[in-house]
């Protein structure tokens, strides 16, 4: 283990990261909603641990191989909103040995396949209904004549334990106005009331509505009947949450520290960290947030230097357009926010944890590249 990293290395302030899982977890209490929220961002039980010790009900995964590192490490409630097919069924009652689990389904035969499953081990699975409130990816359509029946088909079959219904509104990530964004919401709120109460009408016990996106989290007290929020880029934010106005630039906990190593023109300077460490991913937002990422130099810690904008990225580098006055040199160093944080955590092997006075310590992304 090297004493100080070698750029480019991602970077989060322990301080920032604290303050953002409190404020969260805050945030939830006051809207009376239990607080799950996603690891996808973080990859990392220890910083599951401390969301959980801060009052969080348990933790989400995206994939079964990526829960599992969290069940080795500990962490007990694990809810997989992701449509895992029966084939996996072995994987996953290997898991149902040592946490509470639970899934979504959308569809009645993959429900049907995952009672058979059950009843042949003997087990109960805890599952909820994925509900399509706008994305437009997976889920149920609340519109269709069928929908009751169909969720009141699932929750009737044996070995499976319906909890209730989960949604995720992520076109607020493509929200143009604030309005836009509390439109979207007040909309997913709408769907999921309406749908529980439909359901409760008709025979079938609704425990739990679950909603979840960093975006929408600051509107969670006005979503009145919902139980879970699950928002998961919120640990570290980035540069799309500002865009989004779910943070500030003096939020934002993770950022890529970069070398300039070369210079080739007046206006033009290239870093270290191409799509390998920022990705390729654009920023979305209220406004137009151009470039792979927010430049941050030495002498503003909290504000990004708008005249330099990374505009292209390959593998290995980041080619950045700068004004000619530019005093930026090969050697020099700067900080970039990325666009996405999530992405740029599944990229590296640690995070590297920065103190208040500087000191670096390392953090292994234990759940790096489990994505099956």
């Amino acid at each position: 283990m090297p004493l100080s990293p070698r750029s480019p290395y991602p970077v989060v302030s322990s301080s920032r990261l604290a303050a953002n899982i409190a404020r969260m977890q805050t945030l939830a209490n006051h809207a009376g909603v239990r607080l799950r929220p996603h690891a996808k961002t973080h990859k990392s039980p220890v910083i599951a641990r401390m969301q959980i010790e801060a009052g969080a009900v348990g933790i989400c995964c995206a994939k079964l191989s990526e829960a599992a590192v969290f069940a080795d490490a500990g962490i007990t409630d694990i809810r997989i909103p992701y449509p895992v097919n029966p084939s996996n069924a072995d994987r996953l009652l290997v898991l149902m040995e040592r946490v509470r689990l639970s899934i979504i389904v959308d569809d009645a035969d993959v429900a049907v396949d995952w009672s058979g499953a059950m009843v042949r081990a003997r087990k109960v699975l805890d599952i909820l209904v994925k509900v399509d409130v706008g994305t437009h990816r997976c889920g149920v359509n609340p519109d269709s004549p069928d929908v009751v029946n169909t969720i009141t088909r699932i929750a009737r079959l044996p070995g499976l334990s319906f909890r209730g219904i989960l949604s995720h509104a992520g076109h607020t990530y493509n929200a143009e106005s604030p309005y836009a964004l509390a439109a979207i919401v007040a909309r997913e709120t709408e769907i999921m009331i309406g749908l529980a109460k439909r359901l409760r009408e008709a025979g079938v016990p609704v425990e739990e509505i679950s909603v979840g996106s960093t975006p929408a989290a600051s509107l969670a007290p006005t979503q009145h009947g919902i139980t879970e929020m699950r928002p998961g880029n919120y640990v570290f934010l980035d540069r799309t949450q500002v865009g989004l106005g779910s943070a500030t630039y003096e939020n934002c906990a993770l950022f890529v520290v970069a070398t300039v190593v070369s210079r080739p023109a007046p206006d033009r300077a290239i870093l270290d960290c191409g799509s390998k460490t920022l990705t390729s991913d654009g920023a979305r937002g209220f406004t137009d947030l151009p470039g792979y990422g927010a430049i941050f130099l030495s002498s503003n810690e909290n504000q990004p230097d708008a005249s330099i904008v990374i505009e292209r990225v390959s593998e290995e580098h980041a080619v950045c357009r700068v004004p000619e006055s530019s005093p930026l040199r090969p050697g020099d160093r700067v900080r970039v926010l990325p666009n996405h944080a999530c992405t740029v955590t599944n990229l590296t092997d640690r995070l590297w944890l920065a103190s208040d006075q500087g000191a670096l310590a390392p953090l292994t992304v234990a759940a790096r590249g489990r994505n099956w």
